[in-house]
């Protein structure tokens, strides 16, 4: 029998001991064994900690997002092999999409993160503290990496979801992971986990995995580790209260079983959207996963007079679920876990019904398509109804993991928020009403008790992720039972894997430290204008100081009649009695703008656009005949990813402050700006560069890669430039539709070919027949379809033609595909 390997240490190890059984929740067959026998994980957890967690925290977050953005759609392309690991587990394919494409949801999620992030390797957080009159002595927080390692602590629900969710956020922290899933369905995490090893986007020591038992790993824990466990609340009680946990304070989140509620608003009644929509969600949050999801609806909260039609209209609702062999497209329900899930749900179902009464499944019969139900985990959706819900404590204590709900009455909206509370803290609870009266008094009233809360209404449905779903920006936990703990959340979900220290000293030292200046701190005047660098030449703390320029009344009225702001203060200083203004008073806008005209580069250069403006301040009236300048300072940048047509750059952020004629700071704001980055890939393409690397290549130079020998070199560049000057335009672009302006925007990066790219109408593994007789000849006509194709756009500047993989290209894009073209082949017979 196959045994599971574990992910450690660097290599794939098989435990030596005999090994535990998984079973296919479906026919009851052995999958695989699972076996961890032997493992150090005291090694492992070190491992860790020093081979990922080296590169990791040096990464920026800039870095780590992109790596999580490659993994994502790396793994996107063969999640076909997770789906039928997935069937066995019992989940059908609505079932296993949540788990799995939801899992790789989370990485792209988290990878857009990086976009809020500074472009450095920890996080600056908050605004700086001053600590001085004199401006002198300031405080900042920063944050960064832990560390330690992170150790997961995984439920069987969902394997592939319930991994990548919470290691999308501790690598993107800068800190590495040990999973360790449930052993039922660890080989669907098992499989994952190879794929994300074998593809080498992630550095070495990021992921490990113990794909089985794991008792003694928290005997090795340190202060710098994550713990985090996803499971049953009485196993969760017990890891936190391990004394390594407790002596070395290692942080614990705990996102445990809770007995969510959904609340049927009182208008909500049947004939109603909102009615319909209630049973709709309640039916799918029991049915889903076959009820095996810690967030699914375990209390079913409606008004008295309306139990009888949810009793009725849920059990007609559930009479059309249909329950087998998930991988058959008219099953809507698969199977429970294992047949001991079967076993235990049955348990607390039996301790349920000593008050609740079983209005809806049988717990001993179930109707199967396309499967044997004595050999699979199946079992009934089961409907309870607990008429005496405040008396009966059993169901706000007793949760049956499975597709099991029970039904209770309430007299008023404050009795369905008690009903809510006595679950005792729950990760979600859902409201379906359409009056926004009765959803705020829900909300804010139940609120310290559940950790999300989603209001359904007939606006937002068909929208709605639903009452069951955890999103990646949205924190995942809730109080008391739930756990206490919160996982995701954004960037709140990061920072939980980062250390927050304050840190104290000049303003000018707090600006080296954070990397973004500080107020108060020296200034770096620039060498020349800021706006004449690059991205990366800009520093926080580079400065401009401008010349001055003096107010008058005309440039005020002037401002007032072009933008048609007519405020008293500016254009009637005959009402400026009892006011703070003295006379007539510049624009606010009017200053921000006679700064930015003081302080902007009027020529062509690297700021590419005004990105916007953020933290405007004018901290005292100017008037005409005022006379100011400004300073102009970087103050930070923020990387930025570029998909549309234009060339990669990043934000600038430009600290402004306006200074009047005796130097007291009158005005102060952010301005944005996108800035071009250095372009150092590729060479620029001249006739010396093209008359240089064809005096070196001869007839029997041969290629760093490929098939081209130097003629046929010579002939396809001369195609390409006998297409880019119009003489052959009869062909059709080969690029689907739906891609063919990224595959365009693509001509603005500065990213080189791929090696081994096959022009279109070539024959992969074949060379086309040759044209010219020889090799000179080759040449000679290559020069000449360049020379014809610069005289074109010479003529034609404004002329748009196709190409066969770029589509519809102007002149400037022909030279951007020129210059990458050009490069690619030159590289590739090394000439250049």
């Amino acid at each position: 029998m196959k045994k599971l390997q574990n992910y450690v240490t660097g290599q794939w190890i098989e435990g030596n001991g005999e090994g535990v059984p998984m079973h296919d929740a479906v026919t009851g067959e052995i999958v695989a064994l699972s076996d961890t026998e032997g493992l150090d994980f005291a090694e492992i957890l070190q491992y860790g900690r020093t081979k990922g967690g080296e590169v990791l925290r040096k990464m920026t977050f800039q870095e780590r997002g992109n790596m999580l953005k490659s993994l994502a759609l790396y793994l996107t392309k063969r999640k076909a092999a997770f789906y039928e690991l997935s069937y066995r587990t019992g989940a059908t394919k609505v079932d296993s999409w949540i788990d799995i494409e939801g899992g790789f949801g989370n990485l792209f999620a988290n990878a857009s993160l990086r976009k809020l992030f500074p472009n450095q390797s920890y996080h600056v957080e908050g605004e700086p503290i001053d600590l001085s009159r004199g401006g002198r002595f300031m405080a900042h927080h920063i944050l960064v990496p832990k560390r330690g390692v992170a150790i997961h602590i995984n439920s069987f629900n969902f394997p592939v979801w319930g991994m990548l969710e919470k290691c999308a956020v501790n690598w993107m922290a800068g800190m590495p992971a040990v999973v360790k899933p449930a052993t039922n369905t660890s080989f669907l995490t098992e499989a994952v986990v190879r794929e994300i090893i074998a593809s080498g986007i992630l550095p070495e020591g990021a992921l490990q995995l113990i794909a089985g038992s794991a008792r003694t790993i928290l005997d090795g824990v340190g202060s710098q580790d994550v713990v985090t466990f996803t499971g049953s609340a009485t196993t969760g009680r017990l890891l936190k209260s391990h004394q390594r946990i407790i002596d070395e304070s290692v942080p614990f989140t705990m996102e445990a079983d809770s007995l969510n509620a959904s609340v049927l608003g009182e208008d909500a009644v049947p004939g109603t959207p909102e009615f319909d929509l209630f049973i709709k969600e309640v039916r799918t949050e029991m049915t889903v996963k076959a009820g095996q999801k810690c967030t699914a609806i375990r209390r079913i909260i409606v008004p008295q007079n309306l139990v009888e039609d949810v009793q009725i209209a849920l059990g007609k609702a559930l009479d059309k679920v249909t329950i087998g062999d998930p991988r058959l497209k008219e099953v809507r329900m698969g199977a429970l876990v294992s047949k001991e899930q079967v076993a235990e749900v049955r348990e607390r179902v039996q301790e349920l019904s000593k008050t609740a009464k079983i209005v809806y499944g049988d717990l001993n019969h179930v109707k199967t398509i396309g499967a044997d139900a004595s050999k699979g985990a199946f079992i009934s959706p089961i409907l309870l109804r607990e008429d005496d819900p405040f008396k009966n404590l059993a169901v706000h204590e007793t949760e049956a993991f499975g597709p099991v709900s029970t039904i209770m009455p309430y007299k008023s909206l404050d009795e369905a928020i008690t009903l809510a509370q006595l679950g005792k803290g729950s990760l979600v609870s859902s409201i379906t009403t359409n009056n926004d009266a009765i959803a705020k008094d829900y909300v804010i009233n139940a609120a310290s008790h559940h950790g999300r809360i989603l209001v359904i209404n007939r606006e937002s449905a068909k929208e709605s992720t639903g009452h069951g779903s955890p999103l990646p920006s949205l924190v995942h936990g809730g109080p008391g039972r739930a756990g206490g703990g919160e996982e995701m959340g954004g960037m709140r979900g990061v920072k939980h894997y980062m250390q927050r220290t304050a840190i104290q000293g000049s303003p000018s030292t707090l600006t080296e430290i954070t990397g973004i200046y500080q107020p108060n701190s020296k200034y770096k005047d620039a060498p020349q204008h800021p706006f004449k660098y690059h991205w990366e030449d800009i520093q926080p703390g580079m400065s401009l100081k401008t010349h001055k320029r003096t107010f008058t009344d005309t440039d005020i009225i002037n401002f007032a009649n072009v933008t048609w702001d007519h405020f008293y203060a500016h254009t009637d200083i005959t009402s400026l009695e009892g006011s703070i203004f003295e006379k007539r008073t510049a624009h606010g806008y009017f200053i921000i703008s006679a700064a930015a005209g003081l302080f902007v580069y009027p020529n062509k250069g690297p700021v590419s656009a005004n990105y916007g403006l953020e933290d405007c301040r004018f901290l005292r009236p100017l008037y005409h005949n005022d006379t100011v300048y400004a300073r102009l300072t970087c103050k930070q940048k923020v990387d930025r990813d570029v998909a549309s047509a234009e060339h990669p750059s990043g934000i600038v952020k430009w600290f402004v402050e306006v200074f009047d004629a005796e130097d007291e700071l009158v005005a102060v704001a952010t301005i944005l700006t996108m800035v071009q980055k250095k372009q150092e890939t590729f060479v620029e393409i001249t006739d010396e560069k093209i008359e240089d690397c064809l005096s070196i290549l001869t007839a029997d130079t041969k290629p760093q890669w490929g098939i081209l020998t130097p003629q046929h070199l010579l002939e396809h560049l001369e195609e390409g430039y006998r297409i880019a000057s119009g003489e052959i335009q009869d062909f059709n672009c080969v690029t689907p539709e739906e891609i063919v302006e990224k595959v365009h925007n693509s001509l603005y990066t500065y990213d080189k070919f791929p090696k081994g790219t096959v022009f279109p109408t070539y024959k992969k593994g074949e060379l086309e027949d040759l044209k010219h007789p020889d090799f000179e000849t080759a040449k000679a006509k290559l020069v000449e379809a360049r020379d014809a194709y610069l005289l074109f756009f010479k003529e034609n500047s404004d002329v748009v033609l196709k190409n066969m993989v770029f589509g519809d290209m102007n002149k400037y894009e022909w030279y951007l595909l020129e210059r990458k073209h050009l490069n690619h082949h030159f590289e590739q017979f090394n000439l250049l």
